[in-house]
């Protein structure tokens, strides 16, 4: 019966736990240091008819997102956008490959904390001369040059020659927070690997270089870059910005930027609509546009579901267990034993069940997370791992759980009539 009981919550707590894993995974904050100060600028440029809700699209035009930019109204701020390019290396044994990244302004990378191995990201001063210089990801520099300081090497991307000013070290924040308005993995719930080049926003403009996701309502979602100054004065929205804001006073004077922006283009006539502004820090952008994915909910409640009913049989057998001592319960009852001492040796024996099974379940969790690629999406499933928190808190549950569950027939042993025993068994 024992045996049983630590089966029935090996099984339970590390069903329990591999969905929580998912759920961690799939709703952990990539910067919580700095998620309460970094924020999203949105402005509609559509209008009503576009619009979700009342909510504006999720990315800015060119127009507007270069105003932001210009404007210098919040300590840092970056405009970015998802692109891919085509690399060719000097070497010849290095094929030509196809590699997506981002266009952005110099402020990115303090903005995020990117971590570097070599070098750093490049200066305003880069941004305003349009320059010819890249920020490559640690893959990237050991396919193209070994693993070596590149620093002032050269790559070519779509055939134009720029100069290496970085090298970053493991940067891959999940979910893929920065650029979801656009890249597609906006539509694959943000959990892509992040890019491998980086270029400032203004070189990658020169080169008529579009995102990956664009909306353009008047073209059914295709953009027409055919005449490329018509297409960046368009209101097609492609482009992110975030802005950081230090102190609650400069969130309201960027909000209130933002409102006065947009009452300026409604006067200018190229709105025809009140300001519809929106400004979001990370945590709740995040909850806005990513969520949690609906798998990694259905499967917390299932899992939970599942726990329960087991707990419901535990209950069951541990009433069966403790029953059978009653002869035992009341000969120490007669002895002099207190309804206090029979307590704490039954949940002292819980406990221990419940560390035993924990220890079980810990061993199943480590195959449940091992197997998660054939439950969840392969963006999901490659997230989830399994370290020193999970496996304490899975030994955690198991011990609380099967505590929770004597707690009833702990009670009823402790109930037991001595005279009543006594007499049975003389």
């Amino acid at each position: 019966m024992t045996a049983l009981v630590i089966a029935l919550l090996a099984f339970g707590v590390s069903a329990c736990m591999v969905s929580y894993a998912v759920f961690r995974a799939t709703t952990g904050n990539p910067l919580p240091d700095k998620s309460s100060r970094l924020y999203v600028p949105l402005i509609d440029n559509l209008g009503p008819d576009y619009n979700d809700g009342g909510e504006p699209y999720w990315s800015l035009s060119y127009v507007d997102a270069m105003a932001l930019w210009q404007a210098h109204k919040a300590s840092r701020l970056t405009v970015l956008y998802a692109t891919t390019w085509q690399v060719q290396s000097d070497n010849s044994s290095v094929p030509a490959m196809s590699l997506g990244g981002d266009a952005v302004t110099a402020d990115f990378f303090p903005m995020f904390e990117v971590l570097f191995r070599f070098g750093g990201g490049w200066t305003a001063d880069d941004d305003a001369r349009h320059a010819n210089v890249a920020v490559i990801s640690q893959s990237l520099n050991e396919t193209l040059f070994g693993g070596q300081d590149s620093i002032g090497r050269e790559i070519q991307l779509d055939g134009q020659l720029f100069r290496v000013s970085g090298v970053l070290q493991d940067w891959n924040p999940r979910p893929r927070f920065f650029d979801l308005g656009s890249h597609h993995s906006a539509y694959n719930f943000g959990f892509e690997d992040t890019g491998d080049i980086y270029i400032p926003f203004t070189r990658a403009t020169d080169m008529k270089k579009n995102s990956e996701a664009v909306f353009c309502p008047t073209a059914s979602w295709r953009a027409d870059t055919t005449h490329w100054d018509a297409y960046l004065h368009s209101e097609c929205d492609r482009i992110d910005a975030w802005a950081e804001l230090d102190t609650p006073a400069e969130v309201n004077r960027f909000r209130e930027y933002l409102h006065n922006y947009a009452e300026e283009q409604q006067r200018l006539g190229r709105f025809s609509w009140a300001p519809n502004i929106r400004l979001r820090n990370l945590t709740d952008w995040l909850a806005y546009e990513v969520g949690t994915p609906a798998v990694s909910i259905l499967s917390m409640l299932v899992s939970a579901s599942f726990l329960l009913i087991i707990l419901v049989n535990v209950v069951g057998l541990m009433l069966a267990r403790f029953m059978r001592r009653a002869p035992e319960i009341g000969i120490r009852r007669a002895l002099g034993a207190s309804r206090t001492a029979i307590y704490r040796q039954f949940l002292t024996e819980a406990a221990t069940i419940g560390f035993v099974g924990g220890l079980l379940g810990v061993a199943l969790t480590l195959l449940g997370v091992m197997g998660a690629s054939e439950l969840f999406a392969p963006n999901i499933a490659r997230l989830v791992h399994v370290d020193a928190s999970l496996i304490a808190l899975t030994v955690l549950l198991a011990v609380l759980a099967t505590m929770a569950s004597a707690l009833y027939p702990t009670w009823r042993a402790a109930q037991t009539q001595p005279a009543w025993q006594i007499k049975i068994n003389h």
